[in-house]
């Protein structure tokens, strides 16, 4: 994009800002580098520290490593029995994988509309959409924020519904006191650089069915098992071992787990940090009848993955696009989270039309992501709100 001409002479700041960025310290890299030394670097002991690791901070009893966030949700979805015919219930605001990993075991997504306050899957709307032949639920922790789990874990028990919690933005958000990962039938969590641990890429699924948890381990590599238990053809050879289903190879490596090993470490720090920056921000941008901040319910106790800024454009002499692009000539780059998923064009192709779910896409056409990470400096979160603060003077109704 080029920089566009800038109004009110020079802009906030000369060096952009993104609207995310990993942190890596040199503890992150010893022992990254410690790992590539050693014998193993892949399915050696570092996964088991990981995911013994994952459990702590979940306090779920069984955690399995994958190589990222999407495959976390297809084996999930395998796991829960998802089959040709079924329905599956999904978040409509969110990334394409939280439906995708639905299509990919055959079954159909069916997409519900948010609150329109906390941008979460709104469960007065999934209780609309049950059908005898709807088989779960995969809800997303949008920007991190816990969904209500106790509204729709009701409707899960109703109904019979595996309920597979998407949380690829969540890892350190609690409710009710219970750290997310411990809460659903499963949870899917994504590690990619911009969220706030990262193993470069990498993903887990965590559990408290140990039957699941099995499935899952199983899957992640192929279908094959030496569990004498799992086989049609049982050996007591060394060597043998059996593909009892098919399967995908979705492990994660052995450096990646030491580098989200000491990432994990700091998960304390990350957290806290980005709930003073999200904090500071609504205090600033509450104040302002232009925007709109996002909602908490009291539930949550969220460490913010993202930041979402909605524009009141009744009060606004743009549209999205003008304050986007304003803010991009004042060296802030933001982005858009997301695109209601059923309008992608193989999304529409497959059926879908729009006018599905009225409140996603309202606010699909009102919001910008903003700078939200560990290392953004007090004077650099500063910048960002002079910047809205100063595009918004300009636009002013």
């Amino acid at each position: 994009m080029e920089k566009l001409a800038v109004f009110g002479g020079k802009p906030v700041r000369e060096v952009p800002l993104s609207y995310g960025r990993q942190y890596i310290d040199d503890a992150d890299i010893a022992a990254v580098v410690e790992t590539l030394k050693s014998d193993c670097l892949t399915v050696g002991p570092r996964i088991t520290e990981l995911e013994k690791k994952l459990c702590q901070v979940t306090g779920a009893r069984y955690a399995v490593a994958v190589c990222n966030g999407t495959a976390a949700l297809h084996l999930a979805a395998m796991a829960a029995g998802f089959h040709q015919g079924d329905e599956v219930i999904v978040s409509s605001i969110t990334f394409a994988a939280s439906a995708n990993c639905v299509l990919y075991c055959g079954a159909k997504p069916v997409f519900a509309d948010i609150n329109p306050e906390t941008y979460n899957i709104d469960p007065a709307s999934v209780e609309k959409l049950v059908t005898p032949r709807t088989k779960g639920i995969v809800a997303v922790d949008f920007t991190g924020q816990a969904v209500e789990h106790e509204a729709i874990r009701r409707i899960c028990e109703k109904h019979h519904l595996c309920l597979i919690e998407d949380a690829a933005h969540a890892i350190g958000t609690r409710y009710k006191g219970v750290p997310v990962g411990g809460i659903a039938d499963m949870t899917c969590f994504s590690f990619h650089p911009v969220k706030t641990v990262t193993s470069g890429e990498g993903g887990a699924i965590t559990t408290n069915d140990e039957q699941l948890y099995r499935r899952l381990v199983r899957i992640r590599t192929h279908g094959i098992t030496r569990n004498r238990e799992e086989m049609a053809n049982p050996s007591d050879d060394p060597w043998y071992n059996e593909q009892v289903e098919l399967g995908y190879n979705y492990r994660m490596t052995d450096f990646q787990a030491a580098l989200l090993i000491s990432q994990l470490d700091k998960l304390p720090a990350f957290s806290a940090r980005r709930k003073e920056i999200v904090a500071r921000y609504d205090g600033a941008f509450s104040q302002m009848p232009e925007l709109w901040v996002q909602k908490e319910i009291p539930e949550s106790d969220t460490t913010r993955h993202l930041y979402i800024l909605r524009l009141n454009l009744e009060r606004l002499n743009c549209g999205r696009r003008e304050f986007f692009d304003a803010l991009y000539a004042e060296g802030i780059h933001s982005q858009v989270h997301y695109l209601p998923v059923y309008w992608h064009s193989y999304y529409e192709k497959l059926g879908y039309g729009r006018g599905l779910c009225p409140n996603a896409e309202k606010y699909y056409n009102e919001v910008c992501s903003l700078p939200l990470y560990y290392s953004l400096t007090d004077r650099e979160v500063e910048d960002v709100i002079r910047a809205v603060e100063k595009v918004v003077a300009h636009y002013r109704s």
